[in-house]
C-alpha cells in the first residue's frame, strides 16, 4: 500500500515530547522524512526519532529555539543537508503560563509571544524558501482557547488568536506558491506538560470541568491531534486553505 506522505519531508517544531512528537511519529508512519526540532530536551527528541526509526521511518534531530533567528537559519540549512528540500511545515512549538490580568508583566507577555508568535513567523518564513514548486503544506498547531475564551489566560489565549489569524494571512500570502495553510486548535490533551501542571489529574477541577463541559466527556489525548496534522500535509486536504479546525471533543 502506498503510504500517503512517501518521499515528503516534514519538519516540526517542539516535537521532543506531546502533541508535536505524536505528530512526527504519524507523519513517519506514511512515509515522511522527519525532522525532529528540541528547544532543549535532547533526550524527548532522541526518544521521537528512535521511535520513528525502530518502526522503519527516517527522521534526525535538530536543535533550535524558533524564537531565535540563528537558531531557525540552522534548523533549515540542516534540513536541507539531510533530505534536500521541504513539503511539510508543522509549526507546534509553544509555551502558556496562565495568570490573571494583575499577574502579567512584561516578561510573561514577550516570553510567550516571542515562541508562539515570533517563533512562528521566523520558522515559517525560512521554511518557505525550501518548498518547491510543487507547494506544500504548513500546519499551525493553535488552541481551543481563541474561542472557549477562558479567563485566567489573557496572554496565552493572545498568542493563538494571533496564531490564527496569521493562518488566514499567509494562507492568501502563500496561496499563489501553492503552499497551503491551516490551523489545528486542540482542546485540552493529555501531555506532559499538562501532567506537569497538574490539570490532567482525576481530582483537577479544570479536567472535571472540559469533562462535563465537552459533548465526548473526556480530556483528549496526542494521538486524538496527530492524524489531523497527517490530513492536512496530504492531498487529501489539498483544495484546503486558511482553516482552523478543533479537535476539543465538541467544546465552544
Amino acid at each position: 500500500m502506498v503510504k500517503k506522505l512517501e518521499g515528503k519531508v516534514a519538519v516540526v517544531t517542539g516535537a521532543s515530547k506531546g502533541i508535536g512528537a505524536a505528530i512526527a511519529q504519524h507523519l513517519a508512519a506514511e512515509g515522511a522524512q522527519v525532522v525532529v526540532n528540541y528547544a532543549s530536551s535532547q533526550e524527548g527528541a532522541d526518544k521521537t526519532v528512535a521511535a520513528i526509526i525502530a518502526k522503519g521511518g527516517q527522521a534526525i534531530a535538530v536543535k533550535g529555539d524558533v524564537a531565535k533567528a540563528a537558531d531557525v537559519a540552522h534548523l533549515f540549512a540542516e534540513t536541507r543537508k539531510a533530505y534536500g528540500k521541504l513539503d511539510i511545515l508543522v509549526n507546534n512549538a509553544g509555551i502558556y503560563q496562565f495568570s490573571s490580568l494583575e499577574d502579567v508583566t512584561e516578561e510573561l507577555f514577550h516570553k510567550q509571544f516571542n515562541t508562539n508568535v515570533l517563533g512562528l513567523l521566523l520558522v515559517t518564513r525560512e521554511a518557505v524558501k525550501l518548498f518547491g514548486d510543487q507547494g506544500g503544506s504548513i500546519i499551525n498547531i493553535s488552541s481551543a482557547v481563541t474561542t472557549l475564551m477562558l479567563p485566567n489566560t489573557v496572554v496565552y489565549t493572545a498568542t493563538k488568536g494571533a496564531v490564527d489569524v496569521i493562518t488566514g494571512v499567509l494562507a492568501k500570502e502563500l496561496g499563489p506558491r501553492k503552499i497551503r495553510v491551516n490551523a489545528i486548535n486542540p482542546g485540552m490533551i493529555e501531555t506532559e506538560g499538562a501532567q506537569a501542571m497538574g490539570v490532567t489529574s482525576a481530582e483537577s477541577d479544570m479536567r472535571k470541568w472540559v469533562e462535563n463541559a465537552a459533548p465526548l466527556g473526556r480530556i483528549g489525548q496526542v494521538d486524538d491531534i496527530a492524524p489531523t496534522a497527517v490530513y492536512l500535509a496530504s492531498d487529501d486536504s489539498k483544495y484546503m486553505t486558511g482553516e482552523t479546525l478543533a479537535i476539543s471533543g465538541g467544546m465552544r
